[in-house]
């Protein structure tokens, strides 16, 4: 047991109970050992919970410098990363959108337009990427728990958690068909490809020198770590209820504190848990299919299983779940409730294959608004959004966002 967490966690439930009206004694003392059964099991709740750090851990060969996030800013708004030029790392995830979209289902190569307008130019042979495009802000603390240990070597990335660590991570947008590479190079051709362009450009070779020293050439882990150091760089650990958990009571108010209270009674926290809310294990929840799919998206080993999202910055980061299937935060939380009573969202899957953890929520109509609320209170505006004016490759900032 880690006291200093729990005596922390004993002064927040504290906060959260006070302001509740006074209550006439029971007249059972049953009740008064169930009130108090409940004030500990919420108690032991909210030490699984805390602020973030602010700061963040980079792996031990690719120390966070300016350097390296200038350079990686500068690469994720350039198209040149992409097959047909066409495409960054910023289409898909725009500071606009809070590093996220605000599509459904992303369009990559061949698209056009930023957001909800993104669309693809015609004629068109690229498939629609099959999952939505999950937010790179606080991707830094993936894999954190709630006694805030994490190695960013070992951070899960992606929906299916493929690959670990932002530079692993990195590259493998740029290696898929649908997403930046299209049809004109193999996936074996296009990182050697993109690696000749840069070192083609004088720019790019005195920033990559800048950022990683004297070499005589740039290569393709240097791209990888520009990238990942960028993508570090993008924190957001300051919300209303990092100030709340760091002490200051006043951050968040007394609807809030209820709907915090209705999150952990709902069960919400068995998966959303830790500083990132977020436990990163992958989860069968039987999630309405994408009917922009023509086949359904079973994850890794045909198991339907995802991994737990974050419910930081979800003000920003609309719409949710893996496919981007539910576009507001009440409609999320009643397709929780439909679980829950029994009632399946997709038809490809039985009850009994869902996670157990679903039978433990709790959730009904008038939880609802209260959870929002305190959900709210995890959104934090503070991440640096600023767009580079150009990018070396001299092509649009952004890709074909116009």
């Amino acid at each position: 047991m880690n006291w200093t967490r729990y005596l922390l966690a004993a002064a927040v439930v504290g906060g959260l109970l006070l302001y509740l009206p006074a209550c006439e004694q029971p007249a059972q003392s049953s009740k008064k050992l169930s009130r108090r059964a409940k004030n500990k099991l919420l108690i032991d709740s909210l030490a699984h919970f805390g602020a973030l750090p602010q700061e963040v851990k980079s792996p031990r060969d690719n120390p966070l410098t300016p350097e390296k996030i200038k350079l990686g800013k500068l690469l994720f708004f350039d198209p040149i990363l992409s097959g047909n030029r066409d495409v960054a790392c910023a289409s898909c995830h725009h500071p606009a959108f809070g590093f996220a979209e605000n599509l459904e289902l992303s369009v990559g190569v061949n698209g056009k337009g930023l957001g909800s307008s993104r669309h693809f130019r015609q004629p068109n042979d690229i498939p629609i990427v099959k999952r939505n495009a999950p937010t790179v802000v606080n991707a830094a603390y993936n894999g954190i728990d709630w006694l805030k240990r994490y190695e960013p070597e070992e951070a899960p990335m992606f929906w299916d958690v493929r690959v670990k660590s932002l530079e692993k991570q990195a590259l493998e947008p740029i290696k898929a068909l649908e997403e930046m590479r299209g049809r004109r190079y193999s996936q074996a051709e296009i990182i050697p490809e993109v690696v000749s362009r840069l070192n083609s450009i004088p720019a790019y070779l005195q920033l990559f020198e800048a950022a990683f020293g004297s070499h005589p050439a740039i290569r393709e882990e240097h791209l990888a770590k520009a990238l990942a150091a960028y993508q570090r760089s993008l924190i957001a650990p300051n919300s209303r209820f990092d100030r709340y958990m760091r002490g200051d009571k006043s951050a968040i108010s007394l609807s809030e504190k209820e709907g915090f209270k209705q999150f952990i009674e709902s069960g919400c926290g068995n998966c959303h848990n830790g500083p990132m809310f977020s436990d990163y294990q992958l989860h069968v929840l039987g999630v309405p299919e994408n009917p922009l799919l023509e086949q359904p998206d079973m994850g890794p080993d045909s198991s339907y299983a995802f991994r737990t999202p974050t419910l930081r910055n979800l003000r920003f980061t609309a719409p949710y779940m893996h496919n981007g299937s539910l576009n507001t935060l009440q409609r999320v939380l009643e397709f929780y409730e439909d679980i829950a009573g029994g009632k399946m969202r997709n038809p490809n899957l039985s009850r009994d294959q869902l996670d157990p953890l679903v039978d433990a929520i709790e959730l009904d109509v008038s939880k609802m608004a209260p959870i929002i609320s305190f959900l709210n209170t995890l959104n934090d505006e503070s991440v640096d959004r600023s767009v580079p004016e150009s990018v070396p490759s001299g092509l649009p900032v952004g890709g074909n966002i116009q």
